[in-house]
């Protein structure tokens, strides 16, 4: 279940991506287009930030098993780790989507 926060947390790093794709050009990857980041930057970002809210929810996790955290932590941590686990797995599926309509095209 998301909540607020994360969701808030999820609309901001998009903002900060797209922001930083072409001072306020709007439209990410545009043809002849060479200031904003690349595909693999941002793959690589999104893999990191995945990775970091795994951490983060471990952390919780030890945290609270040795009673220096609180519930409601980890909790949170954990809904953090799972939205952003399923964003990774929703555009996985669409990359992976999009190949394979690539390579049914004719030649």
């Amino acid at each position: 279940m998301a909540i607020p926060s994360v969701a808030a947390n999820a609309y901001a790093s998009l903002s900060k991506i797209i922001d930083s794709a072409g001072s306020g050009a709007g439209v990410l990857g545009k043809a002849g287009d060479n200031n904003g980041p690349s595909f693999g930057s941002v793959l690589k970002d999104a893999l990191g930030s995945v990775m970091e809210a795994g951490r983060k929810s471990d952390a919780q996790t030890v945290a609270a098993a040795s009673g220096k955290a609180n519930v409601m932590d980890v909790v949170t941590a954990v809904a953090e780790t799972d939205v952003a686990v399923s964003t990774l797995v929703s555009v996985r599926d669409k990359v992976i989507s999009a190949y394979e309509d690539v390579m049914r095209m004719p030649i």
